[in-house]
């Protein structure tokens, strides 16, 4: 392949993404371009014949995830790559692989919104559009990557979950992390941990495509390996059969929404600096994590116990970490390059009066600096607040 392991080498975000998915074991992409994205395919279109994979242009991004569902049915690792407006026209495909189960991949590196917005500049605006874009109830695994070593890393991560509970999985980039060019040395394939989907144990005629188990995970045959089974969109039973007994459809339900609350330990991946003795937490993702953490050592040099706390997976909410989190800090700042949804999870679980969760948000091109984040936090802090019976604090 086009890359040198364990030696340093200059890789944009989007070709570490290419370069991990082919280290996962990636053999088929599908999909169209768009910016800031279209870097992956590039690269895909390059590497994957050169491992005996498959890449196919598509006409469009619907097309796009319907055959990478169809080559993960078949028994390829797939995935495909695209921005705001394309993960848009996906959505239905989202739903469609969660309800039959089919393991993919789906880069969406974000982009300013909505519609066509600013395609050439960053944006974090599609976090609840990961979570809910699709209509129904699906377990929904998003990551969010912040360097270009973590898009390696953690898009083989995104493999492993896709693969180990049989559900889609989003990376969530954006144009600056995509873009960006860093110095990394990568770790050879044969270093990372790489899950592949169970297989049945049972002979065909045993063979439940949709069988209940302890995890919640149905071990699952390949079209073309002798186990017959029927995938649909609509509520099936354990053959994959369309049904609408009540018995049956809550069952699918319980065990779609199973993944991640059983699971919900595995799916919990969080980055934190200076957090130990933290009184005031940053609390960020992707790029802005970046500016988060140079604020962080801005205000350490003023003397301000200020801490980052990062997670790197997105959906589902780590609701543990920050709980605990929000028990042990004064205030909690969220800046992010859009209006505030992620804000919004974290403010869900603070109940305390004393302690305010509170954002900094840009829509603009301008990406927010760490500068910014410092000057907003010392704003906050020095604002004088009024507690529950009168006693008065500086932050």
């Amino acid at each position: 392949m086009g890359v040198r392991y364990g030696e340093p080498v200059l890789l944009s975000g989007n070709e570490a993404v290419a370069y991990g998915a082919l280290a996962a074991g990636a053999r088929f992409y599908a999909g169209y371009p768009i910016t800031p994205s279209t870097e992956v395919a590039e690269v895909m279109s390059i590497e994957l014949p050169k491992v005996g994979g498959k890449f196919i242009q598509m006409e469009d991004e619907m097309a796009s995830l319907g055959a990478v569902i169809g080559a993960s049915l078949a028994g390829l690792k797939s995935f495909t790559a695209t921005s705001g407006p394309g993960f848009s026209l996906m959505q239905e495909h989202v739903g469609y692989a969660s309800m039959a189960e089919v393991p993919c991949v789906i880069v969406d590196v974000m982009r300013g919104g909505p519609s066509t917005g600013l395609p050439t500049k960053t944006s974090q605006g599609d976090v609840m559009q990961a979570k809910y874009g699709s209509h129904g109830d699906y377990p929904s695994v998003a990551i969010a990557p912040s360097s270009v070593l973590e898009c390696y890393t953690l898009t083989v991560k995104a493999f492993n979950f896709a693969e180990k509970y049989r559900v889609p999985v989003i990376i969530l980039s954006d144009e600056v992390v995509g873009h960006m060019r860093e110095k990394v040395v990568l770790p050879a394939p044969e270093e990372l941990e790489i899950v592949d989907r169970a297989k049945p144990d049972v002979p065909p005629e045993w063979y439940r495509h949709y069988q209940e188990t302890p995890t919640g995970v149905s071990p699952m045959a390949n079209f073309g390996e002798g186990y017959r089974f029927h995938v649909t969109g609509l509520t099936h039973d354990r053959l994959g059969f369309p049904t609408s007994r009540t018995d049956e459809t809550m069952a699918l339900m319980e065990k779609l929404e199973s993944k991640t609350i059983r699971n919900a330990r595995d799916l919990t991946l969080i980055e934190e600096y200076q957090m130990e003795d933290a009184r005031y937490c940053i609390l960020a993702y992707g790029s802005v994590a970046r500016s988060a953490k140079a604020a962080v050592k801005i205000l350490r040099q003023s003397g301000v116990r200020a801490g980052l706390m990062a997670p790197k997976v997105l959906w589902p909410f780590p609701r543990t970490p920050v709980e605990n989190m929000l028990n042990h800090v004064t205030l909690v700042l969220v800046p992010e390059m859009n209006a505030g949804q992620l804000r919004k999870e974290v403010e869900r679980l603070c109940h305390s009066p004393t302690r305010k969760v509170l954002g900094l948000n840009r829509q603009d091109p301008r990406m927010i600096s760490g500068e910014e984040i410092a000057v907003r936090l010392q704003q906050l802090r020095m604002r004088k607040k009024t507690r529950p019976g009168g006693a008065r604090y500086n932050g």
